[in-house]
């Protein structure tokens, strides 16, 4: 049957198409057979973030001279958007190769630059961010996680939650208050190796979805590291966080789409297949135009998507139009999603079937990266020129 959605317009070239094929072997071949083996497990092994590496699947935005492909931001995204529509929601690869290597690349030194980012590249590191704490989430200024400068090092305190890679992060670049005084003025970024004394580990979080990501509680007890692992300025964390997110939002969108994209294919599979009252479902009304709905829902996320990529790739994609596309298309991901389980039936409730991963996989979409809520208020804030 002929796949209802094509190619999108950022990655239809030859070099995308041959990229994508070996993303979707890869994924065919070293996670699906495995998935809910890691699912029960509640993590991944280093071995698969390894054999990325060698394929040259992480940091592809990363110059070659410090270990990536030197692509462009579109091939990040045919690597997201692939394990999405296959619901690979453990190797959470995005994160390491487009969330926290370009703060390295964008602010890191020379030094930093050599020693992380082609390991990262090889998967020989793994890396993870630590903004969220327990009393502090969307609100970043309100963080109380503490850094102070002793000498040569400097002695962090504190706690964070919901951490990602938290099991298996060998890296955490870390946001702490250096001078918290001055609110989030007074927030800086650490790089913080997980062999640091002092560096525990919680308990892998138990949640709704996403089983095989090993989402974490991470302690900070007296943890010295060196000075020079300060990444950017002091006290300018918050705004290097406030430059960054946009990729971020865009990547959460993305996911979004290609969920959708493979909910809506499953179900138009499911109810040719699947007879009621002597016809197929695809005959009744009431299914055909509820997946004729999803389907109308998913085109329009593709385009939104399509124009925020466009934007992203010529470097115009702004703080507000960004968020706008995290909040709506995470929505939009919800709802289809929900419909689409709505006409397996029983069997949608079922964990075997994708779908039903997949609903809970996509609840998060709307919390992490910044609520609706506050995508939202950003949105708002840039209509009114608020400041």
């Amino acid at each position: 049957m002929k796949p209802l959605y094509p190619d999108p317009a950022y990655a239809a070239s030859a070099e995308h198409r041959e990229f994508r094929d070996t993303v979707r072997r890869f994924i065919a071949e070293e996670i699906t057979p495995h998935h809910a083996q890691w699912e029960h497990d509640g993590q991944v092994p280093r071995a698969l973030w390894r054999r990325a590496g060698e394929l040259g699947l992480l940091c592809l935005t990363m110059p070659e001279e410090f270990g990536g492909a030197g692509a462009d931001f579109s091939y990040s995204a045919i690597v997201t958007a692939e394990m999405a529509r296959a619901g690979a929601t453990g190797p959470l690869f995005y994160l390491h190769s487009d969330i926290v290597a370009p703060y390295l690349l964008h602010h890191g030194t020379g030094e930093q630059k050599r020693e992380w980012l082609p390991a990262m590249a090889r998967g020989e590191v793994i890396t993870a961010i630590g903004m969220t704490e327990p009393g502090a989430g969307s609100d970043l200024a309100a963080i109380r996680t503490q850094a102070r400068r002793d000498g040569g090092a400097w002695r962090i305190d504190g706690q964070k939650i919901f951490i990602s890679n938290g099991q298996i992060a060998d890296l955490v670049l870390l946001a702490a208050k250096t001078d918290p005084e001055r609110g989030a003025h007074g927030v800086s970024l650490l790089l913080v190796t997980a062999d640091r004394p002092g560096f525990a580990r919680g308990r892998r979080l138990e949640k709704l979805g996403m089983h095989a990501q090993d989402t974490s509680e991470l302690f900070f007890s007296d943890v010295r590291v060196p000075a020079g692992n300060l990444l950017g300025a002091e006290g300018q964390g918050f705004r290097i966080m406030m430059n960054e997110l946009p990729q971020e939002r865009l990547l959460v969108a993305i996911t979004a789409v290609g969920a959708m994209e493979a909910a809506v294919e499953w179900t138009r599979q499911y109810v040719l297949e699947r007879s009621a009252f002597g016809a197929p479902l695809s005959a009744k009304q009431a299914v055909r135009h509820r997946l004729a709905e999803a389907h109308a829902n998913v085109q329009a996320a593709r385009a939104f998507l399509d124009s925020c990529m466009a934007r992203h790739l010529e470097g115009r994609l702004d703080t507000a139009t960004a968020s706008a596309a995290k909040f709506w298309c995470t929505e939009m991901q919800f709802g289809v999603i929900d419909n689409c389980l709505q006409l397996f039936g029983g069997y949608g409730y079922m964990r075997e079937y994708p779908i039903a991963r997949a609903w809970a996989d996509a609840r998060v979409q709307r919390i992490y990266g910044g609520t609706t809520e506050i995508m939202k208020e950003i949105v708002a804030r840039a209509l009114f020129q608020e400041r």
